[in-house]
């Protein structure tokens, strides 16, 4: 870093480092500066300087894929290269590091890769073929990581790393996603219990970034992933990450400076990096994280658009959605948002908050249970309990228990709810078993009693091959999801920084208009019924089949994109 560079980045930083630490703030400062310049000669800018229309990134773990004799990860890059190819640009890794609880989210240690995966040149050669993801889990540790273990024996590096709140601090109105106690007793070695705050779980024990060698420690980790080739990264349950006596310990002042230190720090080093925050709570808090739109995360997740396209395919009409799609426009310059259907997690509920009415709500549950999956709840400040998340495969839960063809249903549904992920603004991630057309596992979350294992199966990439031939709904889904990424990055209207307007023409399709300008529009329509639908004041020409409408009529589950130009994508 040149002189320059680095007086630019302290006056960046010195304000938020003071608001953190008070006093100390000159010194933690010239502590994340070393680390800068420490880390500066590793870095450099990414190959893309924002996400465009041919951006799409693929969720998946690492050993989503098994073949004997290969490592996990080998066999990861194997089938990107077989059967994803260039369907989309970006691969987020979810958590590759040794882990203890929660398929990962327990990290034992963040600077290693899990053997029982592969090593970091596994990570490099996926990085020949696509950009990276890596999931940062900075709010927790495993209860078995050697910083906890370090800390319970009394170990001077380790001290302050972790909060054991005394009788004095007030968590009376703290929120988390669990039902689990708040706080759990460990056993010290010299024969004495503690108890720790573990928002997640007696294995997720919380770190306290108020000592500010975790943030220094924390942030050696960021940059370190930087360095490891990570263009995206992002920053697991990071809402929760400062905790502060009589507040709801969720999104805290002091957490969105964190956030602004790290994108400081990510601009300066390695330009073009997106951070990408992760909060499953209503829509105005989530927001919050953009900040003043080029000072926090570049991406927030759309959390509210998974059960909004549910309920929308669930009762056939597309009021609430397109209602809120309307409120949902182009964030800024260096914004926007990270769109997805289906994830490792379940289908957030807390988003549908002012959204979406009791009864509402009340039938999407009524439809996950109906196709054998599970709901997770979450405790209230008061007390009470409340919808936390519905576990079931996304696929599936579009189509009715009682449907005669329930895997070409699934198709069929499943291709037009992705045109409507693929059509809202933003950047769209598809997860690998929506990807493959995966149904649910029951085995998997019976055997391990954990609810989200519904959704999290290891496919033997083999076997896998296989299906992806002898399956219609398997080839439907890769075939389908194909052609469509294929047309969209062509489409310049999709941009994820162009803004959108909904037209509300009828209550069964959501029309969305997206335009970088005028030369670039594209109508997206979608219909979310069985039923024919006739729309006489929508024409173009669609670029998915070059079909030219002069009003256009959609059948049960259709889509089109229309341009107002003749010429087709492609052709």
């Amino acid at each position: 870093m040149t002189e320059p560079d680095v007086a630019s980045l302290r006056a960046r930083l010195a304000p938020l480092v003071e608001s953190l630490y008070a006093q100390r703030g000159p010194d933690v400062l010239d502590e994340i500066i070393a680390l800068a310049e420490r880390w500066a000669p590793k870095l450099r800018p990414t190959d893309r300087d924002r996400p465009d229309e041919s951006t799409a990134y693929l969720i998946t773990y690492g050993d989503a894929f098994r073949r004997p004799g290969e490592s996990p990860l080998h066999t990861l890059a194997r089938v990107l290269r077989e059967h994803v190819r260039d369907a989309v640009t970006d691969v987020h890794l979810l958590p590759i590091y040794p882990w203890t609880s929660d398929d990962g989210f327990g990290v034992v240690d963040y600077r290693r890769v899990n053997p029982d995966l592969g090593t970091w040149q596994d990570i490099a050669d996926l990085r020949a073929d696509h950009a990276l993801m890596l999931d940062f889990i900075a709010n927790h540790v495993s209860a078995s990581s050697p910083w906890f273990r370090g800390w319970l024996a009394g170990d001077a590096v380790y001290a302050g790393y972790f909060l054991a709140p005394g009788a004095d601090f007030d968590d009376s109105r703290v929120v988390r996603p669990r039902t689990s106690p708040l706080v759990h007793e460990f056993d010290r070695p010299d024969g004495t219990r503690v108890g720790v705050w573990t928002t997640f779980g007696a294995d997720q024990v919380d770190l306290d970034p108020s000592t500010p060698a975790v943030l220094l420690d924390l942030t050696d980790v960021l940059l370190g992933y930087l360095a490891r080739g990570a263009t995206t990264i992002r920053l697991d349950a990071v809402g929760c990450l400062w905790k502060q006596s009589g507040t709801t310990c969720m999104h805290l002042p002091q957490t969105h400076t964190i956030i602004r230190i790290w994108r400081a720090l990510t601009d300066a080093l390695a330009p073009g990096t997106q951070l990408l925050t992760e909060t499953n709570v209503p829509h105005a808090d989530n927001i919050s994280y953009f900040g003043n739109g080029a000072d926090e995360a570049h991406m927030v997740y759309q959390f509210a658009l998974p059960p909004l396209v549910l309920h929308a395919f669930v009762t056939g009409r597309a009021t609430a959605l397109s209602a809120w799609a309307e409120s949902i426009g182009a964030v800024s310059e260096t914004a926007t948002w990270f769109n997805f259907l289906a994830s490792h997690d379940g289908i957030g509920m807390r988003p549908t908050e002012g959204l979406l009415t009791d009864a509402d709500r009340g039938l999407l549950v009524q439809r996950t249970l109906a196709r054998g999956g599970r709901v997770s709840m979450a405790r209230r400040p008061d007390g009470t309990e409340d919808v936390y998340e519905l576990n079931t495969n996304y696929l599936d839960a579009l189509v009715a228990p009682d449907d005669p063809d329930p895997d070409a249903s699934a198709v069929v549904r499943g291709l037009a709810a992705h045109v409507i992920l693929l059509s809202v603004v933003g950047v769209p991630a598809i997860y690998y078993h929506s990807l493959l057309g995966s149904g649910q596992d029951h085995t998997g979350m019976e055997e391990s009693d954990i609810p989200r294992r519904i959704n999290r199966e290891a496919l033997d990439a083999d076997r896998l091959a296989a299906e992806l031939v002898s399956s219609p709904r398997r080839a439907g889904m890769v075939e389908g999801l194909r052609r469509l990424l294929e047309v969209r990055r062509a489409l310049p209207g999709f941009s994820p920084f162009a803004d959108q307007s909904v037209e509300p023409l009828d209550d069964r399709v959501l029309v969305i208009r997206r335009a970088a300008d005028t030369d670039d529009e594209v109508v997206a329509a979608v219909n979310v019924s069985e039923e024919t639908v006739e729309l006489p004041t929508l024409g173009g020409t669609d670029a998915l089949t070059g079909t030219r409408h002069e009003g256009l009529t959609l059948k049960g589950f259709g889509y089109v994109w229309l341009r107002p130009t003749s010429p087709s994508p492609g052709r």
